[in-house]
């Protein structure tokens, strides 16, 4: 009879770590391992699949199976029954594999004659490893036992892997020591190059086996209690008005006090694992039933157990920040996901930022951009494979991270790193020039902003102003509504800061991706096109009120120029002109000093407010073009779906067309219009909305320079003639032909 009881399952798993921790080839390891799990399972055939590329598995190591099929054998994930593992990370347990859905037939293994099949994923905090399978010729199903063994087994596999005792011929690539390309989405743009800080440093579970399983049980009771205490104080820390982190804390208490998570994690120690690797047990499976959990808020509960598990970890292991790690001169962070409070505390001394998760436009990317910090997001298991320390490059032009970089990347790097400095050197000679054309045609550069510290670069990159300051940083960042005060504080700051030159602020622009932690969230099926911007201004006037007051307050008697974002009808901009108007005159009535000057503006961010009535452009005192949000939503491709944002050229003819009229009908009206967005800092793109009739652009502070320099070497109506004849001979885009144009210049 099989002994699959707790006690034998101890008895596998000492086993195993002996023949883990002795000497000889990962082969031979491998051997071993099969040949030891299949007689304690009772089983005729024990094998191990290992992971040698993303898509393909390899029999690596069998006992009962043709040894001739070893390293021969492979398969595709989801590819047979072996293969549906690895994709699903579920285990299949059959008594009749042959007549199993999915089953593949491999005649080099001499598996047809084995009827039974249990094959479990090898896998640690959801990163797929492997596959691990017994097999028997009695057509029987495992039981239960059986299968949480050969987990507990599996578990183990995972983490000596971790540690390196599989790598080696026939083995595994050691972990953590090759190099690694990500692709990801760019959220700031900037190169850096540094080493990896990891915001939350993984836990390596040294110990995964234990021979006393009433120790570690003790262990991890003392360290839930620790835990609880912890929860339970930064419980007590919330304000009460933060109903969100109370939720999320209150989902912590929850999970802290839950008997079936401390009994499963009792179970496995009693079968032999220690506390930590039991935990990471438990872990693993939550991360496995979130990748295929569609409801957003399981899904959100999940993350929850998975950070208190590794809450939990740092505990039992003493790893983690509070060890004292010292942060590397050049770091670059890397991390699941990051709130905008946490990397305001890391400053400017980040070199780039690296996240799995995040989006484009979300907190993240706008302090990123504030700092003028290069982000990507998006880097799919970056977390898992760096550690702190490890050579790393972020191309923020490409949305590309090297880790661990060979010699000829690094150099190629280096290289492009060197050439745009020294170009950057030659545009700070341009500083003080104007961005006039060779035909007369000027250009106002301005520059966007969202932080105290982006000021300094109103001067150094030369910028007449600041086309777009970002006023939700201020809301985004605390964990409560900002007073009124420090708001008229912070803005007070902003105009001395500029000096006399314009700035022009954005009210709050939250929604879609920029919740504020204190508001409650709605679940949007489509949010970027849901309740956000001057929508929520308006549905929720005193914000806006608020926020207003403090502007003008923050004036005091200096020009204010004022802008709503997301407007999509003639009537919200109307609507928000008069909150401005209503506001001016309460301030009067108080006897507060008045703006010497007020302009309203609006961002012209979807198409529907380009066909607007004249009044519209009439009444605006100024129109800025939001080319991020009009692209995508001209095109209908959101710019976080890689699939279909590179899909579609800003330079195609129908989008500079659309820019042209928005342009023609400014003029008309007499109001002033500026283009601010990423495009505009691009020189080429930049160059063609000047050639449309746009006289100002707004971008970040790095790219004037090299807007200007092309700027300054083109001749407009030579441009506006090659973009023309584009159009008109058919072109979808006509960037082929003002590319050609500017290899003529001189």
């Amino acid at each position: 009879m099989v002994d699959t009881t707790k006690s034998g399952s101890r008895k596998l798993l000492g086993r195993l770590r002996d023949t883990l921790a002795g000497e000889g080839p990962a082969q031979e390891r491998l051997d071993n391992i099969t040949h030891l799990i299949a007689d304690s399972m009772g089983a005729e055939v024990c094998s191990i699949y290992l992971l040698r590329d993303a898509e393909t598995l390899e029999l690596c190591a069998t006992e009962g199976l043709k040894q001739e099929s070893v390293h021969q054998t492979r398969l595709r994930i989801g590819e047979g029954l072996v293969g549906r593992v690895a994709k699903t990370a579920q285990p299949v347990n059959t008594d009749d594999a042959p007549s199993t859905k999915g089953f593949r037939f491999m005649p080099e293994t001499g598996e047809e004659i084995f009827s039974s099949f249990l094959g479990l994923p090898i896998q640690r905090l959801g990163e797929m490893l492997g596959v691990l399978v017994v097999q028997s010729k009695e057509k029987r199903a495992f039981f239960d036992d059986d299968v949480y063994a050969l987990e507990v087994v599996a578990m183990v596999l995972a983490e000596m892997a971790e540690l390196g005792a599989l790598t080696g011929e026939g083995g595994m690539t050691a972990p953590h020591q090759h190099a690694v390309m990500f692709h990801g989405t760019v959220g700031q743009e900037g190169v850096a190059e540094g080493q990896v800080w990891l915001h939350e440093p993984r836990v390596v579970v040294t110990n995964p086996v234990t021979d006393d399983p009433d120790a570690e049980t003790e262990r991890l009771e003392e360290a839930i209690e620790q835990l609880r205490v912890g929860v339970d104080q930064m419980l007590k820390r919330v304000n009460p008005a933060d109903k969100d982190q109370r939720d999320v804390l209150d989902a912590y208490r929850m999970f802290a006090n839950s008997r079936g998570w401390r009994r499963r994690m009792q179970d496995s120690i009693s079968r032999g694992l220690s506390a930590e690797a039991a935990v990471e047990k438990e872990q693993s499976a939550a991360r496995a039933r979130l990748q295929s959990v569609p409801d957003a808020y399981l899904r959100e509960r999940l993350h929850d157990l998975d950070d208190l598990s590794n809450r939990l970890l740092r505990i039992l292991s003493g790893q983690g920040s509070e060890t004292g790690a010292e942060m590397p001169k050049d770091p670059i962070l890397i991390a699941r996901s990051i709130g905008p409070g946490e990397l305001l505390d890391y400053g400017r001394k980040l070199k780039g930022i690296v996240l799995e998760e995040g989006s484009v436009g979300g907190h993240a990317a706008i302090v990123a951009r504030a700092l003028a910090i290069p982000l990507i997001v998006h880097a799919e298991r970056i977390t898992g494979e760096a550690l702190n320390s490890d050579h790393i490059l972020v191309d923020g032009e490409q949305g590309v991270v090297h880790l661990r970089p060979d010699d000829s990347v690094v150099t190629a790097f280096r290289d492009k790193t060197a050439m745009a400095t020294a170009a950057q050197l030659r545009f700070a000679g341009l500083r003080g020039q104007p961005a006039e054309t060779t035909d007369g045609v000027n250009v106002d550069m301005y520059m966007n902003a969202g932080l105290m510290a982006d000021l300094p670069s109103l001067e150094s990159s030369g910028a007449e102003g600041v086309g777009l300051f970002r006023t939700e940083l201020q809301f985004l960042t605390r964990n409560q509504m900002p007073k009124r005060s420090e708001l008229k504080e912070i803005y007070s700051r902003v105009l001395n800061a500029a000096h006399g030159k314009r700035v022009q602020f954005r009210t709050l622009d939250i929604g879609s991706d920029k919740v504020l932690p204190y508001m409650k969230p709605n679940d949007e099926p489509n949010p970027a096109l849901g309740w956000r911007a001057i929508r929520v201004g308006l549905d929720k006037p005193g914000v806006m009120r608020w926020q207003l007051q403090a502007l003008i307050r923050a004036a005091n008697g200096r020009p204010l120029t004022v802008m709503f974002p997301f407007i999509a009808q003639f009537d919200e901009f109307r609507e928000g002109r008069d909150h401005v108007m209503r506001e001016l005159d309460r301030e009067a009535a108080l006897g507060h000093p008045l703006p010497e000057k007020v302009e309203v503006g609006a961002m012209l961010e979807m198409p529907s407010l380009a066909f607007s009535p004249r009044q519209f452009f009439e009444l605006a005192d100024f129109i800025s073009i939001g080319g991020n949000d009009l692209k995508q939503f001209f095109f209908a491709a959101d710019r976080e779906n890689e699939r279909v944002r590179r899909r579609y050229d800003t330079l195609n003819v129908s989008f500079l067309s659309l820019i042209e009229r928005i342009v023609e009908r400014c003029d008309d009206a007499n109001t002033p219009v500026s283009f601010c967005g990423e495009d505009a800092g691009r020189p080429l793109e930049a160059m063609c909305f000047v050639a449309m009739g746009l006289r100002s652009l707004s971008m970040r502070p790095a790219s004037i320079g090299p807007v200007k320099h092309l700027l300054r070497r083109v001749n407009l109506a030579d441009a506006k003639a090659v973009i023309d004849e584009a159009r008109v001979s058919g072109s979808m885009s006509v960037r082929p032909a003002v590319t050609e144009y500017l290899k003529t210049l001189v």
